[in-house]
């Protein structure tokens, strides 16, 4: 089995669309949560949303290639490029068959949305446009991104709900460990607009503090009342680490360890034992014991249900002392199919700048978080090994154990 190098990230989402940039929010606590009185207007139950800067859409794309692109593939592409540029990864390597693109993605809705009012309005299908056709599949961005990147190896999209970028993550690092792929450019996104997200508003599953978007999204906290949307892009280059080394990449930190699991339980409630059999799993593979883990980036939304059962989850795992936890989304809201992914370079943008962030708006826990470690201020520390959960509708979880030096 060979180890797995993480050699390059990039990140598009409410927090930057820059390392520095993120960087800076993560260490200060800078909340990427707004009001969209769009979405008021509409009737939305809760406008709030996660909101991405006009420079988050930047890319190297001439308006032909973008024809075929929804906002999140542009966004994923944007980051990949930027993850392409950090790795300083040669094009004849981004092209040779030993590379993959494997991106967790769980929709198109708006495009889906476009043709049918296109359709209404034209009174004819050739009238809608040929674009609207890759627009519209889940598997638009590694269909889009491969064409671009010419990579010739693996090339799928992971659909698996909130889980799929950890899920795209877990099995690149699969890939290259088995010797299949030498590389392999991955990641997540998450389409942002009203569309993807009404009849989820419907649910009642968003939080409607809407006098205080920047402490609407409460993960872990005892006066939470569910989650913010979000979304964006977020990708990695990760490669044999041996080969990196060769090329004199920089070594960012490793995948040291994938491991997954479902509840088989409740569509959309998750279980209190679903997650811990990955954790212990990830861990297990990575040759290390639960004492070794030094930060927990924990999946938890800001939902009732959701929240409590993670902590359970994770108090089961380490017992009466957990790791330092915290969740991101306090931050960056739910960034959904993203998320397993996002986390990831999160936690590598941590790790380089040498601090854990908090979990913004954390101020009084309940029966379950009370039993965790949660990071209530920006701790100075880079440890070495991190763990990252994420978990879906359907009960499907995934969990990844990075590495990173000291």
């Amino acid at each position: 089995m060979h180890k797995v190098a993480i050699t390059g990230i990039g990140i598009v989402s409410c927090l930057g669309s820059s390392i520095p940039e993120v960087a800076q929010a993560l260490r200060t606590g800078r909340s990427g949560i707004v009001v969209d009185e769009e979405r008021r207007r509409l009737g939305f139950r809760s406008p709030l949303t996660g909101r991405i800067a006009e420079s988050g859409q930047r890319a190297p794309l001439s308006r032909k290639q973008a024809k075929t692109m929804p906002d999140f593939a542009v966004q994923a592409f944007a980051a990949a490029w930027d993850a392409l540029t950090m790795a300083g990864l040669p094009e004849e390597l981004a092209q040779s068959p030993e590379t993959g693109l494997i991106f967790g993605c769980d929709s198109s809705c708006l495009t889906a949305v476009e043709q049918v009012e296109l359709l209404r309005e034209r009174g004819d299908t050739q009238l809608i446009g040929s674009g609207h056709v890759f627009r519209s599949m889940t598997s638009c961005i590694t269909m889009n991104l491969n064409t671009l990147l010419k990579c010739r190896g693996a090339c799928w999209t992971i659909s698996s709900a909130c889980s799929s970028g950890g899920h795209a993550v877990g099995q690149a690092a699969d890939l290259i460990a088995m010797g299949r792929q030498e590389r392999v450019i991955c990641g997540g996104a998450q389409e942002i607009n009203w569309q993807s997200m009404c009849s989820f508003d419907g649910l009642g599953a968003f939080s409607l503090r809407l006098d205080d978007p920047a402490g609407a999204s409460r993960p872990f906290d005892a006066g939470r009342d569910g989650l913010v949307p979000s979304g964006g892009a977020a990708a990695l280059v990760l490669e044999r680490y041996d080969l990196a080394v060769a090329r004199g990449a920089a070594i960012l930190g490793e995948v040291a360890g994938y491991a997954f699991s479902s509840d088989g339980n409740h569509i959309s409630v998750p279980s209190s034992e679903g997650l811990q059999r990955a954790m212990r799993q990830a861990i297990a593979l990575s040759g290390i014991s639960t004492a070794d883990i030094g930060y927990v980036c924990a999946h938890a939304t800001s939902t009732p249900a959701g929240d409590a059962a993670e902590a359970r989850n994770i108090s089961a795992v380490f017992g009466p002392t957990t790791p330092p936890v915290s969740s991101l989304k306090g931050m960056t809201g739910h960034e959904l199919w993203m998320s397993g992914a996002s986390q990831v370079v999160y936690s590598t943008i941590m790790a380089r700048e040498g601090f854990i962030a908090r979990n913004l708006n954390f101020t009084t826990p309940d029966e379950d978080s009370a039993r965790l470690n949660i990071v209530t201020e920006t701790l100075n520390a880079t440890p070495e090994h991190v763990l990252c959960n994420s978990a879906g509708f359907g009960g499907t979880n995934s969990c990844l154990v990075l590495r990173f030096a000291r």
